[in-house]
């Protein structure tokens, strides 16, 4: 959820289209990576794992922080793309749980990844209420509020790092 959120913050609702491509990128992305460990092509370690996604979320906040010109950088497509297949890492241990015997693979992942789209971009969406409500009321800028979510995602994130040590 905090990576969905960092990758909102810069957009303003006017750009959905931009976001929901952001998201997809990373759905498919971790698709990717759900798929070939299912099939135990690729097997990563859980503590790794659960420290890079931290540090992929943060990145993912400090670059919004430090990129003035942000939303119309091409570059995040390929960012959210590559950030999805670590983070389908990450889904891959509750991913193989759900597998049964002589369910079919790919109608499993169809689902599940239909699932996780869905629910991404409901995030997308509240995060967009959110953002238009709050900057309408304290008459703040886009910029402010992506660096104010920025700040706290970075927040968040290292604590999650800090605790994977």
């Amino acid at each position: 959820m905090l990576f969905i959120i960092a990758l909102c913050a810069v957009y303003p609702y006017s750009q959905w289209r931009k976001v929901v491509i952001l998201v997809t990128a990373f759905t498919l992305g971790h698709c990717i990576t759900l798929a070939l460990a299912a099939i135990g092509f690729v097997n990563f370690s859980a503590s790794v794992i659960e420290f890079l996604i931290p540090l992929s979320i943060l990145i993912t906040a400090l670059y919004n922080a430090f990129d003035k010109k942000l939303e119309n950088n091409k570059f995040k497509y390929g960012l959210a793309l590559a950030f999805g297949l670590l983070h389908g890492l990450g889904f891959s241990n509750y991913f193989k749980s759900l597998l049964m015997k002589g369910q079919s693979l790919l109608s499993l992942l169809f689902s599940f990844n239909l699932g996780v789209e869905l629910g991404q971009l409901i995030i997308v969406a509240v995060t967009f209420i959110i953002a238009s409500l709050v900057m309408g009321l304290f008459k703040i800028s886009q910029r402010e509020w992506s660096l104010f979510i920025s700040g706290a995602v970075s927040g968040i994130s290292l604590l999650l790092i800090l605790g994977n040590l």
